[in-house]
Parts: structure tokens; sequence; C-alpha cells
């Protein structure tokens, strides 16, 4: 077996060399032995798209979701499968760029473009994951609060705590921090089960949900959550990290070696990103048919929702998984928010801080805003802040998906496994698509 850890031989499209990989101190720390069969070495790559799923079913997930469901009932369901497929797309060339140039997205930009862009990109990839902590930190918090009493205030503050969980997930071996994320995830798909169950919803209205409808774009409120829920399910922290995590990986980096390891790790990523599908439908499917059919239209607040579960359900149950569920997809968020963090700032500009350190101060940047307005304007503000937060990803979306997608078609930087042109063109127009709805999105405010 080959080893990965060896500098790759320099390619005349990079500006430098590559130097020491993000994450260094996990960088190939699972190793897949090619002497195994087949299935244990698929198992082996199981892992690093559980973690990118957690991203897709954040706090802010839920709210754009509620939103949208006890608003405009299953029409918006069309929106997350299209998110949840450009999703998938999108962190496979992820997956694909770390796998062919052992580079993860953010050193990849550096080692492609000019300082002052690599700096540009770098500062908005920071504000794309402030915006991701902003919605970690309130969904928290009002899971403290639904499952504990804990005045959200108060919950803003305790959630800077967390980041001493991930360190010792992270101490105790990344596949631990694995298994913590793929537990946790498993909760949330089990209570979402158990509310659908309760709720149940028209099966023909849910189908007739998922097939698009031209009043998304011509109402400019519902492009709103609609682009909302776009920012919670395509996000651009998401990109970064899956190229950096995909490296824990030892495998064998000859040409047929990385060619296997890109199919486990499109597989892994594919099957958490569908299983992340079906929870977003899930929260969207839960609110329309307990809100939206009742004539509850105005639920944008995760307390409001989880207060009406009980009534409208006919079960105390309800509520209490709803407020669990919640409390497991904050916590979940953490843990990768913190992997992203240290893959943008290593990579853009070849910075390490101790981990504790660099989530104490982005989790810091996000507490200000979160606690300033629980204080001053309450649960509600909290609500609309988190999905303010969802439309500010998907505006910092294109500034990455557009160098993913250039970098992977580029034969002088990918080798042998550049992007077919097939799917380079798929996730160009994807990517072309996410700007058109931002522009537009733009002009309705400025029109007002």
């Amino acid at each position: 077996m080959t080893d990965t850890a060896a500098k790759p031989t320099q390619s005349p499209g990079w500006r430098s060399e590559r130097g020491e990989p993000v994450l260094a101190e996990i960088h190939g720390s699972i190793e897949v032995r090619s002497s195994r069969p087949f299935w244990r070495r698929a198992l082996a790559f199981l892992g690093p798209g559980y973690l990118v799923a957690v991203g897709y079913m954040d706090p802010g997930n839920w709210a754009t979701s509620l939103s949208g469901g006890a608003r405009y009932g299953y029409t918006l369901l069309f929106v997350v499968l299209l998110s949840s497929v450009m999703a998938m797309f999108l962190q496979s060339l992820a997956a694909r760029l770390a796998i062919a140039t052992d580079r993860d997205l953010a050193l990849a930009c550096r080692d492609s473009y000019p300082q002052w862009l690599s700096y540009s990109l770098w500062i908005l990839a920071e504000i794309a994951i402030i915006a991701t902590d902003l919605a970690e930190v309130i969904g928290t918090a009002i899971g403290l609060k639904l499952i504990f009493g804990m005045p959200i205030e108060i919950g803003v503050i305790v959630t800077a705590s967390d980041v001493f969980l991930v360190l010792l997930l992270q101490r105790l071996g990344f596949r631990w921090v694995e298994a913590f994320v793929i537990t946790l995830t498993a909760v949330i798909g089990a209570s979402f089960a158990i509310q659908l169950w309760l709720a149940a919803p028209d099966v023909g209205a849910v189908a007739r949900g998922f097939l698009p409808s031209s009043q998304i774009v011509a109402d400019p409120q519902m492009l709103y959550i609609a682009i909302s829920i776009l920012g919670a399910t395509v996000m651009p922290h998401n990109l970064y990290l899956h190229s950096g995590i995909v490296q824990t990986r030892r495998y064998d980096t000859s040409p047929k070696g990385r060619s296997e390891a890109l199919s486990f790790a499109t597989i892994d990523s594919t099957l958490a990103l569908f299983f992340a599908l079906l929870v977003n439908a899930a929260i969207l499917i839960l609110s329309a048919a307990a809100f939206h059919t009742s004539g509850n239209f105005g639920i944008a607040e995760l307390g409001d929702a989880h207060a009406l579960l009980a009534p409208l359900l006919g079960s105390t149950v309800a509520p209490l998984l709803f407020g669990i569920a919640l409390l497991c997809s904050g916590l979940n968020s953490t843990a990768t928010a913190t992997l992203a963090g240290q893959v943008v700032m290593e990579g853009f500009v070849r910075m390490r801080l101790k981990p504790w350190i660099r989530r104490l101060a982005t989790r810091a940047l996000a507490i200000v805003p979160a606690a300033f307005v629980a204080i001053w304007y309450g649960e509600r503000g909290t609500g609309e802040l988190l999905i303010l937060s969802q439309v500010i990803l998907s505006l910092q979306l294109p500034f990455a998906v557009f160098p993913l997608v250039l970098i992977t078609a580029n034969r002088h930087k990918m080798g042998e496994l550049t992007a077919p042109r097939w799917l380079t063109m798929v996730a160009l127009a994807m990517a072309l698509l996410i700007t058109v709805l931002n522009l537009k999105l733009a002009s309705d405010f400025l029109i007002g």
C-alpha cells in the first residue's frame, strides 16, 4: 500500500506544492487495507458522509421547513428534493477533489487562485461558518428550553460549553466522532418517524408536493422560504468539510486505489444524504400535516411548533420527541462545524489554531447576535434570525460551488479523476440556478 502521507508529484496545474494537509492530527488515521474483502473496505469508508449529512438537517433546516410546511403545505417538498439531489452531486465532487489531489477545497483554492481572490473566498467561507454556528446556537438553546425549561438567553450562553464534548471525542479518535454523529442522527430519524405516524399525512398530497410548481418562483414570499431551504440544505461549509475529512482514510494511492476510494466515498455520502432528505422531508410533512391543515399558517418558531404538537396530534410524546431531536441536531452540528472551521482556516491561510481556541472564537461571534436577539426580542426574534442565517448561507453558496466545479473539471489538476463532462455541466447548471435564485431574491428586496 502506498503511503498517503507522502507529498504528491507537483502538477503544472497548481501554483504551489500541497504542503502539510489540514487536520493533520487525524489525516490518514483510519486504514483501509486493500487485502480485506470488498465489504470491509466499503465499511471502512462509512462515516464522513454522515458528518456531512448533519449539516443538511441542522436547526436551520428545521426553521425553514417548519415555516414552509405551515404556510404552503406540501408545495415546497419539491425544493427539499431538488436541494438534496444537488447536494449529492456537489458532495461527490468534493470527495473527488480530495481523493484525486490530496487537497481539500480550501487548500485547492489557495493553490489555484491569486492571493487576493483566495483571501476573499476565505472571508466568505468564514461568514458562512458563522451563519451556520448561529443556527446551531439558537437551535440548541431552544432544544434545552423545550426539554429542561432553561431560559433561552441562558441556553445561548451554555452552548459554548459543547466545544469540550467535541474535543473529548477527537481525543478518543475520529471513529468516535463518527459514531457519536451517526447515533444522534439515528435518534433524530426515529423521532420523526414516530411523529409522522402520529400525524398521519395525506399520502397523495405528499406525493404531489414533490412535483415542481411555478408558484414557487412567482410568489416572492414563497421564493424567500425556498431559497432559505436551499441555503439550509446545500451548505457551503459542507463542501470544505467533506473534502477535508475524506482524507482521514488511508487507502491505496495507485490510480486503481483512488478510483475505488472515490466509489466508496460517493456511496457513503449519497446514502447519508438520502437519509438527510428523508429527515428534511419529514420535518416539512409534519408541519404541513399538523399546522397547515389545521389553519396554523403562521408557525415559524420552533417553540410554537413544540407547543402545538400535543393538542393537534393528541399525544404528549410528540413534543418530547420534537425537543429531543432538535437538541440532537444542535449537538451533531457542533461537531461538524468545528471540523469545517479548522479545514477552512488551515487550508486558506495555513493558520493552525488549537481546536478549542478556534471553536470558542467562532462560537463567540455567533453567541453575541443570538444573545442580543434573545434578550431584546425573545424567542420569536430568534426564529426569524434562524431563517435569515439560512438565506445568508444560500448567498454564500456560489462562492464555494463555482471554484469546486472549475477545479474538478481541470485535467491538469485532477488527472485521471477529472470530473466527466456531463457531471461538470450538471454541477455548473446547479451553480447557475443558485446564483439566479439569489439575484431574484435580492431584486425582490430592492423592489420592496
